[in-house]
């Protein structure tokens, strides 16, 4: 009966809303398939080798990965792997030789995920019926040759000697691909009582050096062949971000002094200071050489690349800070002394490489000479003694992960319109490798230039996002976008993250069937300083991101081309939690939604990842950590949820557990909200197959122009 009612209940809501909604006006015949939006090739995980003759990268097309490299002088691109199959199987952790002679990947597994799977079980989105395992592999780089499995593992790096060293269930092993080419000698190189990570070779191969992870801290290990292994200056911190010397006698790493995971944390901002140190390996003593005030803008950085710690030429170390609210960069000298500013303000960095010769740090900025260009990246260089930063790009196109190579620079760039390519940078001036066309149809030349806008939330900060609105008379729907993360930026251009790649292409595509869509850079993101990124009450502690998500409502109801009783809103992850926050607290503005995956109950979330209890007795912050966490939560608004919503998320999420909107639902379930689903078995949080992205965005479109845009010829 319960059942029964909850349909009729529906039904007559529908019939009712139905009644009220304004004229139908269908959608406009698209400029472009959804197919069409999503052929451009993504780019991701460019490197060179030590020597900067040798680039390789990673291009995913319609789903397909596969390797490229490119060789000086010419740096003609070629691809040195033949997968052809949408398998969802990631390439990452790209790996050259020193000198270029073979270059080792990672094949498998989910690289992005903030817990793994039970049992330690990797991906598996096409329902296999043989188990994926995260593999090692070897590129084919010469002429006819093709690439090669090694032996199961991950995060591979390659000695001055051709030892391949690379991880194994948190232990260290490896094998001579110099001398057998093969990989047949696989060994565990030593056994540590920590979970190793974060593993550097000497300069000359001869001793490596490692993360020993222990319980609640960290210690830098260093391992030489039939010798114990040497720990530098062991505390209770937690030591990371080891960098060799290049003569191979220091070792320079970061420390943090962190309490135990507690409660409080999830109330208030906390600082986390740090410091950096060099220990002679000889001895294993290290001496601190620069330290961070105990503000909580000088904390140890949570953005790309950590503390981006470097060794450069003049015997200097290059690193990281928010100190001045924007991350910048700085360097001092590993004897100690005054650390010198390299970086201006008002801006951040994001992408940081040191050129082959260690003068010169390179970067990727939200900064440049083309107006709005903090709502880009160009990349730049500064030597890393201090001096001139000269820029490398610039323009309305987005250039992002840049490497050094023999002559000056290589990089990634993009457009509004344009699909990625690699790009070199030489005297001067820069051009695309060739070779790099998209091999469908690809619609990039038929998008919308977004443009970029502001608007005030109502305790007066100012939200920056991009408009896509076409040409067009009448009031047309409008749909507000949230990203996730959350420290993300969204851009004048397609994302450097595939994840958002495709979220840029799904407004495009929105656009292009009648929707004005506003992208919103809420208050937790990056770019706009470390205040902004770390807000009083954000997130579990009070939500104060939400204003400005309705902010973007207000404001868009406001344009005279916008029909302000039809506006949506989607995102993913935390971006699902913001429309979910959204349909709950102020349905009357949000007339239907899209959650991906979204984080709906933030105590839930607190109790998976802090435990039940107490860490102690003296921890008394923990019912009002769950207190608040809740009342931040969508789940804690549903009394006032009336606008429809379509549900996604893949049963093998990581990032997001998929109990998140198990428990959304059943707690909707009988209100008489109109509710669908698209569940993914076995995907995961970045949707891993080309087919699964196709599925999502196909039916947040039609979703959203059902409900928003009766009529259309959907």
């Amino acid at each position: 009966m319960r059942h029964l009612l909850a349909a009729w209940t529906t039904l007559l809501s529908g019939l009712l809303l139905a009644l009220l909604a304004p004229p139908a006006i269908a959608a406009p015949a698209p400029a472009f398939t959804l197919e069409q939006a999503l052929a451009a090739p993504f780019l991701s995980d460019l490197v060179a080798s030590a020597d900067g003759r040798h680039l390789a990268w990673v291009r995913t097309e319609n789903g397909r990965r596969n390797i490229w490299v490119a060789d000086a002088p010419g740096f003609a691109p070629r691809p040195v792997t033949q997968f052809g199959e949408d398998d969802g199987q990631e390439l990452t952790q790209l790996a050259w030789a020193p000198d270029g002679s073979f270059l080792v990947f990672v094949r498998g597994g989910d690289h992005d995920s903030n817990w793994p799977a039970a049992g330690n079980l990797q991906p598996n989105p096409t329902a296999s019926p043989d188990e994926p395992k995260v593999m090692l592999w070897r590129a084919g780089l010469a002429p006819g040759s093709k690439a090669a499995k090694i032996t199961e593992g991950d995060a591979p790096v390659v000695s001055a000697k051709g030892e391949l060293a690379f991880l194994r269930d948190g232990q260290v092993w490896g094998t001579a691909m110099r001398l057998t080419g093969a990989g047949d000698d696989v060994r565990r190189l030593f056994f540590d009582r920590g979970k190793a990570r974060r593993l550097a070779w000497s300069p000359d191969g001869s001793r490596l050096a490692f993360v020993s992870r222990r319980d609640a801290h960290s210690f830098i290990g260093v391992w030489a062949p039939g010798k114990s292994i040497a720990f530098m200056a062991p505390s209770t911190g937690s030591d990371s971000d080891p960098v060799w010397s290049p003569d191979g006698t220091r070792v320079a790493f970061t420390r943090r002094l962190t309490a135990l995971d507690g409660y409080a944390g999830f109330l208030a901002n906390q600082p986390e200071p740090w410091s950096i140190h060099v220990a002679d390996v000889a001895t294993g003593s290290a001496r601190q050489v620069w330290e961070s005030a105990g503000t909580l803008r000088a904390s140890y950085p949570d953005v790309t690349g950590g503390a981006n710690l470097h060794w450069g030429a003049g015997d200097r170390l290059v690193f990281l800070s928010a100190q001045s609210n924007w991350q910048q960069l700085y360097s001092v000298p590993a004897g100690g002394g005054t650390a010198t500013r390299l970086t201006g303000d008002g801006f951040m960095v994001e992408h940081v490489a040191i050129t082959p010769d260690g003068s010169a740090m390179l970067f990727s900025a939200n900064t440049g000479s083309t107006p709005d260009d903090d709502a880009r990246r160009h990349v730049f260089r500064v030597p890393v003694a201090g001096g001139a930063t000269a820029a490398l790009s610039s323009g309305t196109g987005i250039e992002f992960a840049p490497v050094g190579v023999i002559g000056g620079a290589a990089f990634i760039a993009a457009g509004p319109q344009a699909p990625p390519a690699v790009t070199l940078a030489e005297a001067g001036k820069s051009r695309a490798l060739p070779g790099q066309a998209p091999a469908g149809d690809f619609a990039g030349a038929r998008f919308v230039v977004p443009t970029k806008v502001t608007f005030t939330a109502p305790d007066g900060l100012v939200i920056h996002g991009q408009l896509f609105a076409r040409p067009g008379a009448g009031k047309r729907p409008a749909v507000v976008f949230v990203h996730g993360g959350p420290p993300r930026q969204m851009l004048l251009g397609t994302s450097y993250m595939r994840y958002y790649a495709n979220a840029y292409v799904m407004n495009q595509y929105l656009a292009a069937r009648g929707f004005v869509v506003l992208s919103v850079n809420y208050r937790l993101g990056i770019g706009y300083g470390w205040d902004f990124q770390h807000p009083d009450k954000g997130g579990p502690a009070g939500a104060s991101e939400y204003q400005d998500v309705l902010a973007a409502a207000k404001w868009l109801q406001a344009r005279p081309d916008v029909d302000p009783a039809r506006i949506g809103i989607w995102g993913g992850s935390y971006g699902g939690l913001l429309t979910a926050q959204a349909l709950g607290r102020d349905s009357d503005v949000f007339k239907a939604g899209v959650d991906i995956h979204g984080v709906h109950d933030w105590s839930r979330v607190l109790i998976e990842e802090i435990g039940s209890a107490p860490t102690s007795f003296g921890d008394a912050d923990r019912a009002k950590a769950l207190e608040t966490a809740w009342k931040a939560s969508p789940v804690a608004d549903i009394a006032g949820w009336r606008s429809p919503v379509l549900f996604i998320h893949g049963d093998d999420d990581r990032n997001v557990r998929v109990n998140q909107t198990v428990d959304l639902v059943s707690r909707l379930q009988g209100r008489g909200i109109a509710m669908e689903q698209l569940i993914l078995p076995n995907e995961i949080h970045d949707f891993l197959r080309h087919e699964s992205w196709l599925r999502v965005d196909a039916a947040t479109a039609e979703f959203l122009e059902r409900q928003l845009m009766p009529g259309s010829d959907r």
